[in-house]
């Protein structure tokens, strides 16, 4: 029998996709404290830049708070900077080895902002399955002019890897509409 494309590889890819999506969403502020959101975070500290979570312990302790305890004293001030320097707008109060991060209320204006990078990273995971279905079907094409598919057969293939791709898009939608009207809800 001839050989398939891998249908198991481009579904990976193209959830992989979507898994990044979620990851990325993660880390938009929507005015409730997460753990999540300083995630992405790295901080230089003993000569190396490192993500929060090694250096720190992260935890909400109230629905608008986040509380970063440091577990090397000379570190927490490169933890502030981090944190200051990361573009989320938070700006962190010391208490000894700990930093509180009071997360402020979104305003109309950055709720709007919000929503449309959250619009971004979504066409960007477009893009991602896009190639991935690309990638796919170009196999078929090479494998059918190749002689090791039937016209047939690279018709049934290639309508395999359009739907998952139309199923994965559609994922990747609901779950844009989501987190938008998350970030919209006053």
């Amino acid at each position: 029998m001839a050989e398939e494309p891998d249908i198991d590889d481009l579904e990976r890819r193209m959830n992989g996709a979507l898994d990044a999506l979620r990851l990325e969403f993660a880390g938009l502020r929507t005015g409730r404290a997460s753990a999540s959101l300083v995630d992405p975070i790295m901080v230089v500290a003993y000569d190396a830049e490192m993500p929060l979570n090694q250096v720190s312990t992260i935890s909400v302790p109230e629905p608008r708070m986040i509380s970063i305890q440091v577990w090397d004293k000379s570190q927490v001030r490169a933890v502030e900077k981090a944190v200051q320097n990361s573009g989320l707008g938070l700006n962190p109060i010391i208490d000894g080895q700990n930093l509180r991060i009071p997360i402020p209320e979104l305003n109309k204006e950055r709720r709007l902002e919000l929503a449309k990078i959250a619009g971004k990273y979504s066409e960007q995971a477009k893009v991602s399955v896009r190639n991935v279905r690309r990638d796919g079907m170009d196999k078929v094409k090479k494998m059918e002019r190749a002689g090791d598919l039937s016209e047939d057969d690279s018709k049934l293939w290639s309508d395999e890897i359009q739907s998952m791709t139309d199923t994965t898009i559609k994922k990747i939608v609901a779950t844009h509409e989501g987190k938008e009207s998350e970030i919209l809800q006053v």
